[in-house]
């Protein structure tokens, strides 16, 4: 008689992990739905302009809400960020004379400082919410959305542009719509550097977080529970020690942030990586294999499913072809020549509005006060980026080739970036105090500590993403280290490289804002520059200067980006594009 043995199948010997990973899972999503639920409770309590406090309890056992409010509006702008990056940086490199226009106003908008978001938009958002703190919440929501968003949109335009012709061949031959097109090859396509670039933007945002939630401007003051708020209020009452405390607790919060997001989300990405022959190691997430393990994403798959398509039908409706209708090149440009009109007719109108404004209040002596402080700050973003550019290239090189280092080293560059040195800035004040130094030049450093982060994490990404068939032909070929840098890497890198050199040199002008002008207790010191004249006329609500200052920067920035940063665009575009 045959015994037969019968063994169970590998559905059955997963099924006990399955039901502590749906647990976990469940229990987890729970949890965090439920806190949202009342945080969110906490942003619409009755608020009034006029007896709103200033500053923030400094009670420890406060530290844990004020965090959790704090990373609430950082993934609410986080989430506003991506929704504009799709949105904007496709119709730039999809529609050619939308493109036009909405580069230079790209340009213009990353330049634009924080601060002066804040002193057009805070009335604004108070007036659309009366007697609710939800007015003050979504202007803290907005102005971090603009710290985040200008690097991300930066990056997923220059992957829609640099995609390989065979793509853009096969999508027109299959005759795909602009909805199916965008996800299926441009949102796949732009996967690895909108993640990475979105966790430097959400670093960015850290760093504006103070700025954002003790808010000053037009004599006004106004504060939201949240940590930045927290350590401005113990700034102002040199109690370096809860200073120190918030110091800890935002390291916690950002190694757990990178633990449960960014850590999956960069490992989830990997799938989207596109070469003929498989790393030798790929990034890995606990959280991201426990989501795997669990059957909850397919239910929730299953669920979502059929509502899905018909929405992607109804979508596919709109532009059935990617290419543009086929009109004869004379009407192309006619249609082109009135939209440059209409464009030219705008911006002579809006100049004669702000010469005829400037000219009735502060004058024009004043403007040319500002470009003499907007030199001396450009001196500082230019030694900025050197420095960035000589420690960062070589360090994001080794970091990205090496999955092993990139495992072990993404958390410490990921504290590094994303946490707020603004936090240090009373720390250096004390120091700057107690020697007598001048902040003119430590002010550097405080800018570096906010933008050079924008170098190292788009070259790590850069690094990631050349194939490793390229890699294998350059170790099979023995090729010399210099030889290597010159022929391979450099040339690899070199558009990631510009993206971030773009970035890091905008978020250095912003920086500047909250870097030449540092507090401590009743002592103030001033950097003489852009960043502090910015900075005093919109505490002190003097619309004229704040504009004249806004403006000056946004022409240093675009005339610098179209002069030599557009121009390495177009050279990584041309010649260096994998």
């Amino acid at each position: 008689m045959t015994l037969l043995r019968s063994y169970p199948s590998r559905d059955a010997l997963d099924r006990p992990r399955a039901r502590i990973a749906d647990a976990v899972v469940f229990t987890g999503a729970a949890v965090l739905v439920y806190v949202i639920v009342r945080l969110s409770a906490g942003a619409a309590v009755p608020f009034d302009a006029n007896t709103a406090p200033a500053t923030v309890s400094t009670d420890i056992s406060e530290l844990p809400y004020y965090a959790a409010r704090s990373l609430l509006r950082m993934f609410a702008a986080l989430a506003l960020s991506i929704v504009f990056t799709f949105v904007y940086a496709t119709a730039a490199a999809r529609l050619r004379r939308a493109r036009l226009i909405m580069l230079p106003a790209l340009d213009i908008l990353q330049s634009v400082p924080v601060l002066g978001f804040l002193s057009i938009t805070v009335s604004g958002f108070i007036a659309l919410f009366p007697g609710s703190q939800l007015g003050l919440e979504c202007a803290s929501i907005f102005a971090i959305f603009t710290a985040q968003a200008w690097n991300m949109t930066f990056a997923f335009y220059y992957s829609l542009i640099a995609q390989p012709r065979e793509l853009d061949e096969a999508a027109r031959n299959l005759r795909l719509s602009r909805w199916q097109r965008f996800w299926r090859v441009d949102a796949p396509s732009g996967m690895i550097p909108l993640v990475w670039n979105g966790m430097m933007s959400f670093g960015g945002g850290w760093f504006f977080l103070v700025a954002s939630e003790a808010i000053s401007v037009n004599n006004n003051n106004f504060a939201l529970p949240g940590i930045g708020s927290f350590v401005a209020t113990a700034s102002a009452d040199k109690d370096l020690g809860k200073v120190f405390i918030a110091i800890g607790v935002m390291i916690v919060m950002v190694v757990g942030v990178n633990f449960f997001f960014w850590r999956p989300l960069t490992a989830w990405a990997e799938r989207f990586r596109v070469e003929e022959s498989e790393a030798a190691e790929a990034p890995r997430s606990l959280v991201l294999n426990l989501l795997r393990r669990s059957t909850i994403p397919t239910l929730l798959g299953r669920v979502l499913g059929p509502v899905v398509a018909p929405v992607d039908r109804v979508m596919s409706v709109f532009g059935l072809a990617e290419h543009p209708l086929r009109t004869s090149p004379a009407r192309r440009r006619a249609g082109d020549m009135v939209f440059a009109a209409v464009i030219a007719a705008g911006i002579v109108w809006g100049a004669y509005r702000v010469v005829t404004y400037i000219a009735s209040t502060a004058g024009f002596g004043e403007v040319l006060h500002a470009f003499g402080l907007g030199f001396i700050t450009l001196l500082r973003v230019v030694v900025l980026l050197i420095f960035a550019t000589a420690v960062w290239v070589p360090i994001g090189v080794w970091i990205g080739l090496n999955p092993k280092v990139s495992r072990l080293a993404q958390p410490v560059v990921q504290v590094l970036a994303s946490f707020p040195a603004n936090f240090l800035f009373p720390l250096v004040a004390a120091v700057l105090v107690w020697s007598g130094a001048s902040l003119n030049w430590a002010c550097v450093l405080l800018m570096a500590l906010g933008a050079q982060w924008y170098i190292l994490f788009n070259v790590i990404a850069g690094a990631s993403a050349v194939p490793n068939d390229l890699r294998e032909a350059a170790a099979n070929l023995q090729l010399p280290r210099k030889l290597w840098w010159r022929r391979l890497i450099l040339p690899a890198i070199f558009p990631s490289y510009v993206t971030g050199g773009i970035t890091a040199a905008g978020g250095a002008w912003n920086a500047s804002i909250v870097a030449e002008v540092v507090e401590y207790g009743s002592t103030t010191l001033v950097a003489a520059g852009l960043g502090s004249y910015i900075k005093q006329a919109t505490t002190a609500g003097d619309s004229p200067r704040i504009l004249i200052g806004v403006l000056v920067m946004s022409i240093f920035v675009v005339v610098i980006n179209r002069v030599f940063w557009r121009r390495l665009y177009a050279l990584a575009q041309r010649r260096y594009s994998l």
